[in-house]
């Protein structure tokens, strides 16, 4: 049977790229501008990107609404760096700052931060709020993507 196809955004220009699921652990670039599509650390997205890269990856994608003035985010950031790191090629990880992307937050109805938002062919498939830990956001992946 042939390798299945995913579809997998840019963080850096916005392209879709098909990358066949065997290849994930070859570090798979872009076709266009040659970024890495699966980087270790999470991709920040604003109100101009962050639907373009939801609604394009067949990977289901964790997001981390956050803000520089907030405690518990700054805290959370390394462990969703750690998390982000030991899923690689399983999920992608992208940070929205709610300062910044008021329209997306206000779009998903963000009202406590840090709040963790799985998505799923762009898609909201499940929702988190507070502080976790990498093994806790492991955990609650888990659960959330089979």
């Amino acid at each position: 049977m042939a390798d299945p196809i995913l579809d997998l955004p840019c963080a850096a220009c916005g392209a879709r790229n098909r990358v066949p699921r065997g290849r994930l652990k070859d570090v798979p670039v872009c076709g266009r501008c040659k970024n890495a599509l699966l980087p270790e650390h999470p991709v920040s997205l604003d109100d101009t990107s962050f639907s373009k890269y939801v609604s394009r990856s067949s990977l289901p994608i964790i997001v981390d609404f956050w803000a520089e003035w907030c405690g518990p985010c700054k805290a959370m950031a390394p462990q969703f760096e750690a998390a982000a790191r030991e899923h690689l090629g399983q999920v992608l990880f992208a940070k929205v700052d709610t300062e910044a992307a008021q329209g997306t937050a206000g779009q998903f109805g963000i009202q406590s931060i840090p709040t963790l938002v799985l998505f799923r062919d762009g898609q909201e498939a499940a929702r988190q709020s507070g502080a976790l830990s990498a093994a806790q956001i492991g955990q609650w992946l888990s659960q959330h993507t089979g």
